[in-house]
């Protein structure tokens, strides 16, 4: 029998931000570091052993992993479930969220205009 490759979630695919224990820079793959020459898209993994944190100086051993921002969570085959809402990330529920009340505030508020 052949094993099937273990699915990952969408927070584990993309790429784990790191934060330096010093002084709170946070290091994400997705924008690099300017400062330092780093592409964006280079894993904090595959930085140079002489890289430093750029505010702070600190070596990379001094950044913990916080994990991947702008995911969404949970277990891959939870994700298919509802009406789709389980698959945005935490910003495109908070626009469908508060572009929801803002939508109904403006149906409440036009109804100062039926007379």
């Amino acid at each position: 029998m052949s094993e099937r490759p273990t699915e990952k979630t969408l927070a584990e695919q993309a790429p784990a931000n790191y934060e330096c224990r010093l002084c709170g820079y946070v290091y994400e793959p997705n924008k690099g570091d300017g400062k330092g020459n780093i592409a964006p898209g280079t894993l904090f993994e595959a930085l140079p052993n002489d890289w430093r944190c750029p505010v702070c100086g600190a070596r990379s051993s001094q950044f913990t992993n916080i994990g991947a921002t702008n995911a969404p969570s949970g277990f891959q085959e939870n994700l298919n479930y509802g009406f789709g809402v389980n698959n945005l990330t935490p910003g495109q529920k908070n626009l469908l969220i508060f572009g929801g009340l803002a939508l109904g505030f403006l149906f409440f508020l036009s109804l100062y205009g039926l007379n």
